[in-house]
């Protein structure tokens, strides 16, 4: 479908769904008084409009679904007035076409009991679950004996560190991860993929100019530019228990928490799932 197409079928769905959104809003919950004669269930157009410092022709318009263009502050503003929430949100944003930016200032999100135990579940195969920018926000125990570095964690933010920081600023001979300079550079390719949705964020910003600082190695592969999608990837770990473990990473979506992804290792051939129910053996 042409881009054309797509912004003609999406205007009436923005039409609708900002009409819906006005009708559960009362007077009352914006705090103005209900008034005579009142014919809708919700909010006049008018009402809207002055609550969200829009003009009204420009609003009736978007509500019309005709084509105009809209900022994304004024996107927020409206959302705002119309009292929606994240999902909500989003889905004004793709209808309007958009690029909807979370906001990574605030507290990264949380991660529920469901989903840890599914994390230890699965242990001894290494689960985490990573943001866009790879901070760790949970993990199981494998993971952490593989990935997390003493000493390296707590400098690169999230819950647990940084995934990405941990690697960089570390010695090789340190490393659980074999063959670094290959894995490393894909990784960076997808931290950049990401990047395109939060460029200009302070928080990502930051994170980029702190680990530049702290690796020669990644300020070199930022400034190649290269994108890499999420996608399969093989990676050799060495474990003092038993030996090398070549594992394929597989991502997983999370529900209610956008930009993050459950991250799977499971091995990639008989020697290393032979290894793993080894470890599985010597941890009960």
């Amino acid at each position: 479908m042409t881009t054309m197409a797509k912004t003609h079928r999406r205007r009436p769905e923005l039409a609708a769904f900002l009409r819906s959104r006005r009708a559960r809003v009362t007077p009352a919950d914006v705090g103005m008084e209900p008034g005579l004669r009142r014919r809708t269930p919700g909010l006049r157009r008018e009402e809207v409009a002055q609550l969200s410092g829009v003009g009204v022709t420009w609003y009736t318009w978007l509500e019309q679904g005709r084509p105009i263009n809209a900022s994304s502050q004024v996107l927020d503003a409206v959302a705002r007035t119309l009292g929606l929430g994240q999902p909500e949100r989003e889905h004004l944003y793709d209808l309007a076409e958009v690029p909807f930016t979370h906001d990574y200032e605030s507290a990264a999100p949380a991660v529920g009991p469901e989903i840890q135990e599914i994390l230890d579940a699965l242990d001894p195969i290494p689960a985490v679950v990573y943001s866009a920018r790879f901070d760790i926000l949970a993990a199981n125990r494998m993971y952490r004996d593989l990935f997390l570095i003493p000493g390296t964690a707590a400098t690169g933010g999230g819950r647990m560190g940084n995934a990405l920081w941990s690697l960089f600023v570390v010695d090789e001979d340190v490393c659980q991860l074999l063959f670094r300079e290959s894995v490393l550079p894909t990784m960076v390719a997808t931290l950049r993929s990401g990047y395109g949705r939060h460029v200009g964020e302070p928080a990502w910003e930051d994170f980029i100019r702190r680990l530049s600082q702290a690796s020669e190695y990644f300020a070199g592969l930022w400034r190649n530019g290269d994108v890499a999608p999420l996608g399969p990837r093989v990676k050799t770990f060495r474990h003092g228990a038993v030996g090398e473990l070549r594992m394929t990473s597989v991502s997983l979506s999370v529900n209610g928490m956008p930009d993050c992804r459950i991250v799977v290792h499971r091995p990639d051939d008989e020697e290393t799932s032979a290894r793993v129910s080894r470890l599985r053996d010597l941890s009960r």
